[in-house]
């Protein structure tokens, strides 16, 4: 058994041993640590101790994502901003500032600013993208696109690390927390009080256990076993690992709009998701009907994907790529030089929230209760 010698606190950089730890968590999220040192090759506490080194700095976090089904009954928007001269920061930071706001970044190319937009409602559209993004100070114009079906998200999205045994190991984990419903149901309309107190404790911390959860509700261990897988099972929650791709080595991330003829969509959008870079793949509806957002190493990787990849698309028509320059926010959670922000205590989980680590409740309530979490489109 080999060991690992813990990196400095203060180094932001993560080494080999880390990144081949955040690709076990990201193949199985709620593995117990046994089995993560089972599939590396190290001992449990070595896992735990690196683990806990990167969460306390800030560095990883496991959350859950919100189906939604029950996060409420609208669907994500791309929106691309146009900031008057010396205002995309700015801009920016006010976007966060906005319960809806999933993604905000600050981009160079096609736009100054790029972010995901989700009202809770459809209704909710029309003030959203007109009015409270579009009047903003400093927004100059805004580009939209409604999202029609996300073709691959970013907590698909693998870093390529594992041998195939580590895989068939770690796959094993996995498919427990991903297997059907035993009695066959589907998501229901309400949920009970229950199962709404925990879905928010497993978006704030996708690797609670059960033994946990029912000691921040105060309900049984069964009780809350059962709850939390039915669930996990039901995919009500999706365990994900959230952490900067910079510091897993893809220094470069581009959002490419692709404008496709009709007939060549469908296609174009399930290539793309295939691809190694796709973080978030989607159709659309709007002025580029499908967006690509990738990560890669360096500029020969994005080049390679533009002239290569991309060329090679039937019915490809045009692009553009706005470069992120600098990310404020992924899925909800804010991000500050490369870190994660803080994550909410107990009191804030029992508050609704947008999303994990969220400031401010959502805008709407689902099942009678606001929830955290995002949806089945979500991304980033």
């Amino acid at each position: 058994m080999k060991g690992w010698a813990l990196m400095d606190p203060v180094e932001n950089a993560l080494d080999d041993d880390d990144l081949d730890l955040v690709a076990a968590l990201q193949r199985a999220p709620r593995a117990p640590l046994s089995l993560l040192a089972q599939a590396l090759g190290v001992s449990a506490s070595t896992v735990g101790r690196r683990l806990a080194r990167l969460e306390s700095h800030r560095l990883l976090r496991v959350i859950g994502q919100v189906d939604l089904s029950v996060s409420g009954e609208g669907t994500p928007w791309h929106v691309w901003v146009t900031a008057a001269p010396g205002r995309a920061d700015d801009v920016a930071r006010r976007l966060v500032a906005l319960p809806e706001a999933a993604h905000v970044a600050v981009t160079a190319g096609q736009a100054d600013v790029y972010c995901v937009v989700q009202p809770s409602r459809r209704s909710e559209a029309h003030d959203l993208l007109t009015r409270r993004v579009a009047a903003l100070p400093g927004v100059h114009s805004t580009r939209t696109a409604l999202v029609l079906r996300a073709d691959t998200k970013s907590d698909s999205w693998r870093l390529p690390r594992l041998t195939a045994d580590q895989h068939r190991l770690l796959a094993e984990c996995a498919a427990q927390d991903g297997d059907a419903a035993p009695d066959g149901t589907d998501r229901p309309a309400r949920l009970a009080d229950d199962e709404l107190r925990t879905l928010r404790l497993l978006a704030a911390d996708g690797r609670m256990t059960a033994a946990q959860v029912s000691r921040e509700l105060g309900i049984g261990q069964s009780t809350a076993y059962r709850v939390t897988q039915s669930l996990l099972q039901r995919e009500l929650i999706r365990p994900r690992v959230e952490i900067e791709p910079g510091l897993l080595g893809y220094a470069l991330e581009a959002v490419v709009a692709l404008t496709v003829s009709p007939g060549g969509m469908e296609e174009a959008a399930r290539t793309l998701a295939r691809h190694p870079s796709a973080r978030y793949v989607s159709t659309n509806a709007g002025p580029c009907s499908v967006v690509h957002q990738g990560v890669f190493r360096d500029e020969a990787g994005l080049a390679a994907f533009l002239t290569r990849d991309v060329a090679d698309l039937p019915g490809v028509l045009s692009f553009d790529v706005s470069v992120v320059l600098r990310a404020l926010r992924r899925h909800w959670l804010d991000r500050e030089d490369g870190r994660l922000a803080n994550a909410p205590g107990p009191a804030d989980r029992e508050g609704g929230t947008r999303g994990p680590g969220a400031r401010g409740a959502g805008p709407a309530e689902a099942n009678g209760t606001r929830t955290s979490g995002s949806g089945t489109h979500d991304d980033t």
